[in-house]
């Protein structure tokens, strides 16, 4: 009977980080390299106006999504049907993406429509996505089942990278426009196929309610207790800060650096995938090293490390003339990106009182974490098109990476806020 337990719920585990390699396809051809650069290229037509419409589709996209996430936080959370909420989204998601194939030159307006409508798709799933966590294993397992979500994500990445590669072979001229809007429609494809297990074999949590819920009603209820709540956790609110700016910067990176390589030191497609694939396996390489390192030394030293290495990329970026020099600099990112990403995970956890975890939580992931997309990407296409400039642009990155180390050391990881926090109820 423990034997057949096992299986099942090894199972489980596996069709939902299936998921995981699913959207990053997403996030990967669309998001980083391929659409991005056609957007601006093709259907903005090129230099700072392209990188300034695409901040702001960015930036309108993640703003939407962190308005309605804590109605999503709450439909995960009082619903039991979350796999229904998460279809949806997904399949917005995958519609849309599958319709950017249709989009051509100067169709400026309908190419961001359709971006951001994806985009939310995907950003807004994640929410549905990640509250299955807690029903897949116990909380001593979260890190290694969540790890495997992660790891399930880069190969994700790589292969939809591998296969998207002979596609853009001969870059945007006209006769290969056909081949670059169907690595569009390819990623729509990976994304319905990998996705499907999920909604097919997941089992969805049951939960039953004496009175009818509003999850709008909820979702602003959250976020207003979450608030108050904060006040009397002043040491989670100074990380939150913390992480909403180093955050912002992260996202903007990963927004723009296609258009980087570009525009600035002449990338061509297929190096441009080649950048992102190194980026993706140092990631894998970077999350299990720094892994290490964090249960060594701390997750708030980690994380400060980390963003001193964020500003040497952003200070490399800024004077690199080579495309030699930008590989390795990628390879350094992407490293640090996922490194970034789980120590921040880890101090939010161990700054948290028990008691409000799940509260906390939505609000780092939900409000925080999409938020913080949205001023960068605006900053940075803004800059770039006053300046005409991208290394102007990339050197504003890097304020973002300095105000957080300078608000991380605000942060006192010391204290024990599991034992603490009931003075404070």
């Amino acid at each position: 009977m423990t034997s057949t337990t096992t299986q099942s719920n090894r199972f489980q585990i596996f069709v939902w980080t299936l998921f995981d390699f699913a959207n990053t396809s997403f996030s990967v051809m669309i998001v980083a390299v391929g659409y991005s650069l056609y957007f601006k290229e093709i259907v903005a037509g090129g230099r700072g106006r392209g990188d300034f419409l695409w901040g702001i589709a960015v930036s309108i996209s993640m703003l939407l999504t962190a308005a309605i996430a804590p109605v999503l936080g709450a439909a995960a959370d009082f619903s039991s049907r979350r796999k229904r909420f998460l279809f949806g989204f997904t399949i917005i998601s995958i519609i849309s993406t599958a319709l950017l194939t249709f989009v051509d030159a100067g169709m400026i307006f309908t190419g961001m429509f359709l971006f951001i409508l994806a985009n939310v798709g995907f950003e807004g799933g994640l929410v549905f996505y990640d509250a299955f966590l807690p029903s897949l294993t116990t909380d001593r397992s979260y890190g290694r089942v969540s790890g495997y979500g992660f790891a399930m994500g880069y190969v994700g990445s790589l292969v939809t990278l591998l296969i998207a590669m002979p596609l853009y072979a001969g870059g945007f001229g006209q006769e290969n426009l056909p081949n670059v809007k169907l690595s569009f429609a390819i990623a729509a494809g990976i994304f319905f196929l990998f996705s499907a297990p999920l909604f097919i074999f997941l089992r969805d949590h049951k939960t039953t309610f004496q009175y009818k819920v509003s999850y709008v009603k909820a979702g602003i209820q959250r976020v207003h207790e979450t608030v108050v709540h904060l006040k009397n956790y002043s040491n989670v609110s100074r990380f939150l800060l913390a992480f909403f700016i180093y955050n912002d910067g992260i996202l903007t990176v990963i927004s723009f650096a296609s258009l980087f390589a570009t525009q600035t030191l002449h990338f061509s497609l297929q190096e441009v995938l080649v950048l992102f694939a190194v980026v993706q396996a140092s990631g894998i390489i970077g999350s299990l090293v720094f892994g290490i390192i964090t249960d060594k030394i701390g997750a708030k030293r980690t994380i400060a490390i980390n963003l001193v290495i964020w500003i040497m990329i952003v200070a490399g970026a800024y004077v690199a003339q080579t495309k030699e020099m930008f590989y390795l600099i990628g390879a350094i990112a992407g490293s640090s990106m996922g490194a970034s990403q789980a120590a921040s995970r880890s101090l939010m956890a161990q700054l948290t009182p028990k008691e409000r975890e799940a509260e906390f939580f939505g609000f780092y992931d939900g409000l925080c974490g999409k938020a913080s997309a949205v001023v960068g990407t605006f900053l940075f296409g803004l800059i770039s098109y006053i300046t005409g400039d991208q290394r102007i642009s990339v050197l504003t990155i890097g304020l973002f990476f300095v105000a957080g180390l300078i608000l991380l050391e605000r942060v006192n990881d010391k204290e024990h806020v599991r034992t603490m926090s009931e003075s404070h109820v």
